[in-house]
């Protein structure tokens, strides 16, 4: 059975993770979809654009988990993976929490789904394929639970393999746009999201994957039950990047609390990707115990019907707030081999 889940922040953790790991806070579309990107950079030079003679690249990773406040003890329900095989394998995790409910422990399938994931990344009938590692994964797990997952991998062509079921999500921020060709990106159905800086070049979001849910807070959701989806219903998408890209990866924590433009805007501010990763989950934090925040989040309770109760309608107050939730980040950003 699909549980909804209940979310949530708190207590930095945060640690650059290299090499293959798995971090659970205290321990080490409603459809598929296939998208290819090609986005070349005004400013880049040809060797850039031409993925044949251009340098192989990799990541160079960052990561930031904060745990709920009140599953700090046991160090909240999400888990990520870093890996530096090939290119690069990243993946998050969140914990659905209505296990709870059911005196089952809902980090323990997070945990052990990317425990997994790490084992299978180098298998060969995985292939470098982020769908058949959340399938081999999937089969793999055994404890009881349910949980959201994205996966990305890097080849050291620049193309970044993405799959993802849920409400976990990524963003790729590059540099170098002018006003006319993010106009044309932007006719062409490619999200931009400007700093409110922005002074005609400047670094914006080019990709951004997009939330699979059955209702309002209820995601789509690998799980130990039959009722729950699987690697086919992964939202999958293939995205060409080139040398000093940004990616943004993170479960619903940071992106309930922390718009794109903040996101954008925050990167920016930072050349270390921990550093980055630590300032993104602690900016979610904040947003998160804002009562007066309009998130994200309240946006979107708002756009689904939900709102204030009557009494404060009539004063004139509306849904708002961050929502507390554990909070994950990874920035990874794309350097040359």
């Amino acid at each position: 059975m699909a549980i909804p889940i209940l979310r949530a922040a708190m207590i930095p953790h945060s640690q650059p993770l290299l090499h293959n790991s798995i971090c659970a806070a205290g321990i080490d579309e409603t459809s598929r979809r296939r998208k290819r990107l090609f986005l070349p950079c005004s400013t880049s030079s040809s060797s850039e654009l031409n993925p044949a003679i251009r340098s192989e690249v990799s990541f160079s990773v960052g990561s930031c988990l904060i745990p709920h406040p009140d599953k700090v003890d046991r160090g909240g329900e999400d888990a990520l993976l870093v890996s530096n095989y090939n290119g690069g394998v990243i993946a998050v995790a969140d914990g659905v929490s209505g296990w709870a409910e059911e005196d089952v422990d809902p980090s323990l399938f997070p945990r052990e789904l990317l425990a997994n994931a790490s084992n299978f990344v180098e298998d060969m009938e995985v292939n470098y394929d982020p769908q058949i590692l959340i399938r081999k994964a999937h089969a793999a797990t055994s404890s009881t639970g349910s949980a959201t997952v994205i996966v990305a991998m890097l080849e050291k062509n620049g193309i970044l393999k993405i799959a993802n079921v849920g409400d976990c999500g990524l963003r790729v921020i590059r540099n170098g746009y002018d006003t006319d060709l993010l106009y044309d990106m932007t006719k062409q159905g490619v999200l931009c999201v400007i700093s409110p800086n922005f002074r005609g070049v400047q670094c914006s979001v080019v990709f951004s994957t997009s939330p699979q849910e059955h209702y309002f807070d209820c995601p789509f959701q690998l799980s130990s039950e039959r009722a729950g989806q699987t690697y086919l219903d992964a939202a999958v998408s293939n995205v060409e990047l080139i040398e000093g890209d940004t990616i943004v990866m993170g479960s619903d924590g940071l992106f309930d609390n922390v718009f794109d433009y903040e996101i954008v805007s925050t990167v920016a501010a930072y050349r270390n990707v921990a550093e980055a990763a630590k300032a993104l989950a602690n900016l979610a934090r904040i947003h998160a115990l804002d009562s007066n925040f309009d998130s994200p989040y309240s946006l979107e309770a708002r756009s689904k019907g939900y709102d204030a109760p009557l009494w404060k309608k009539i004063l004139g107050m509306k849904l708002t707030g961050g929502k507390l939730d554990d909070i994950t980040v990874i920035v990874g950003q794309v350097v040359s081999s």
